[in-house]
């Protein structure tokens, strides 16, 4: 197993574990902002999301290769990727997964991706996905991130859960569906969340039916913000459709934020992976490359 690889530039520092190319810390000025994964609550820290995000019902699809048999979120958590580029200066590294008999036992297609950390300024780091068919096959995919931070974060004492919002850009309203315990998604009892505002509330009760999904949020930026500390997390996510808010079910403390390029598999969808909400369909020796940015404060 490879050692972590740490990344420092002016007041930021970051870890990343090659095994599923996993953020496992994220600071500005020492003070750690990633949640650091108790199992009481989530073991995980910020897994990567590749080539689905969230589930296939009953973990299985029909694709133009094969059936596509996979857990939630896909394979790429599960992989130690290789470094493949590691900027002199501390400031960023590259990792690289590929296919193998063993992923294409469950995504039968042939692909490279490489993820890239960067620090970018005093107090960002951005993630890249690049995605590069290297098969003879149109390759279908999907990419999320999943990094989740400490809530409360910093140091008000006093701060509680309830104390911490989302912010938007600008006022807007969004309809929201629910996600079951099955892992699909539902627009039965989909809700509005915001109703013309740029603030939403949290409690652990926001996460009853799971991840909270905005689609085409203002400018595809969100803030996690502690109304008494100051203190939170900034996230933009050009290009990227869609953006998760979760965290688990028992009172944990923390709060994923999550773009995402797709979307769990949905009541009313087929079970076609191609089919699949925000699927891209990758020709042949084409590369796709998608962006997020977090910047603490």
């Amino acid at each position: 197993m490879s050692e972590p690889v740490s990344l420092r530039h002016g007041r930021l520092s970051a870890v990343v574990d090659p095994m599923g190319a996993q953020l496992l810390s994220l600071q500005l000025d020492g003070r750690e902002y990633l949640w650091q994964g108790d199992p009481r609550f989530w073991a995980r820290q910020a897994p990567v999301l590749f080539p689905i995000v969230g589930s296939l019902r009953d973990g299985r699809a029909e694709s133009a290769q094969r059936p596509c048999v996979m857990g939630r979120h896909g394979i790429a958590r599960n992989y130690e990727h290789a470094v493949v580029d590691r900027a002199a200066d501390g400031s960023s590294v590259t990792f690289e997964l590929r296919d193998s008999a063993e992923t294409r036992a469950a995504y039968p297609y042939d692909f490279k991706l490489n993820m890239t950390y960067a620090i970018t300024g005093e107090a960002t780091l951005s993630q890249t996905f690049r995605v590069t068919n290297t098969g003879d096959a149109t390759l279908p995919f999907c990419v999320g991130g999943h990094p989740a931070f400490n809530v409360p974060m910093g140091d008000a004492a006093d701060e509680t859960f309830e104390d911490y919002v989302l912010k938007f850009a600008r006022p807007w309203s969004c309809t929201l569906p629910a996600i079951g315990e099955d892992g699909l998604m539902s627009w039965d009892n989909a809700f509005e969340c915001p109703q013309g505002s740029d603030t939403v509330a949290l409690t652990h009760a926001s996460f009853a039916h799971d991840a909270l999904m905005f689609t085409d949020a203002p400018d595809n930026m969100l803030m996690l913000l502690g109304t008494k500390s100051g203190h939170g997390v900034r996230v933009e996510f050009p290009g990227i459709p869609y953006i998760g808010v979760w965290s688990a079910a028992n009172d944990a403390p923390f709060v994923a934020l999550e773009p995402w390029s797709g979307h769990t598999t949905a009541h009313d969808e087929d079970d076609v992976f191609e089919h699949k909400a925000g699927m891209a369909l990758l020709a042949p020796g084409e590369t796709d490359e998608r962006t997020f940015r977090l910047t603490l404060f």
